[in-house]
């Protein structure tokens, strides 16, 4: 290998250590420079590798919020189908509330056209059932009367509904109607002679209205005919006796001889 100590030129007299010094401090330079470049090599490698963890931070960290966003993106599309549901059942019942109100509505004004007829329909129903208790029999007076009484009184009455009003009408025709299919006894006050006589009054339907005094005395029944009080004979005491225990539930049924006026007033 060549020497690269050179002499020192001849015109500059430097002793010869210094000449020596200047070549070491050369070779120093030359040598420290692949150090220099290493350095700057891993530095740069290391900055590198420590941006490259930033990133990798970076993008872990986005990467989490865009999951988190994500899953709030899913449970918002799940809200929103949800919403969108109960919207369109809302928009469903509305439209049945709405139909159903038109049609309560129209109910009303149907019924006041219907109110306006079946009013004076109901009075003229209370006074053929008033007419028609005067022209029957007379019995249990004082109860049938008061029924028709209530009846004209709760037409006035604001409180009771028209179809409660027309219900309770009903019901006395329909007891009115049981009476032709029944048979009753009961007790009351008859004018018998001019005065007034405690007697049991015994009814089959319709057909007969009988009476009968305490001591079983006399004994009479109301000819739908005359439309009085009739007396009957003796021969008929037993009879009425008896029907009046059948109604009364002490005795068995059986077979009676009534007064029975034939049609026409035969």
């Amino acid at each position: 290998m060549a020497s690269k100590f050179r002499p020192c030129p001849a015109a500059v007299r430097w002793p010869a250590v210094s000449c020596v010094l200047l070549a070491l401090a050369v070779t120093a330079a030359h040598a420290q420079q692949p150090t220099s470049v290493l350095d700057r090599s891993v530095r740069t490698q290391a900055d590198i590798d420590s941006e490259a963890k930033k990133v990798q931070v970076r993008i872990g960290q986005l990467s989490d919020q865009t999951s988190e966003l994500l899953g709030e993106y899913r449970v918002t599309t799940q809200q929103l189908d949800r919403v969108r549901i109960y919207n369109d059942n809302l928009a469903r019942l509305v439209a049945d509330q709405e139909a159903e109100k038109a049609s309560i509505q129209q109910q009303l004004e149907d019924f006041v056209v219907v109110e306006q007829g079946i009013v004076p329909l109901m009075l003229e129903m209370i006074d053929a059932l008033e007419q028609f208790i005067r022209l029957d029999m007379p019995f249990q007076l004082d109860e049938r009367n008061d029924r028709v009484d209530r009846l004209r009184g709760n037409m006035d009455k604001a409180d009771i509904t028209v179809s409660e009003k027309y219900r309770q009408i009903m019901d006395a025709y329909l007891i009115e109607t049981d009476f032709g299919r029944t048979t009753e006894t009961y007790s009351g006050n008859l004018s018998i002679d001019g005065g007034e006589t405690q007697v049991d009054f015994l009814r089959v339907g319709r057909i007969l209205l009988a009476y009968q005094t305490r001591d079983r005395a006399r004994s009479g029944f109301w000819n739908k005919q005359t439309r009085q009080w009739e007396a009957l004979p003796d021969s008929y005491r037993n009879d009425i006796s008896l029907g009046l225990r059948i109604a009364r539930k002490q005795a068995a049924p059986d077979l009676l001889r009534l007064p029975v006026p034939a049609a026409g007033g035969e």
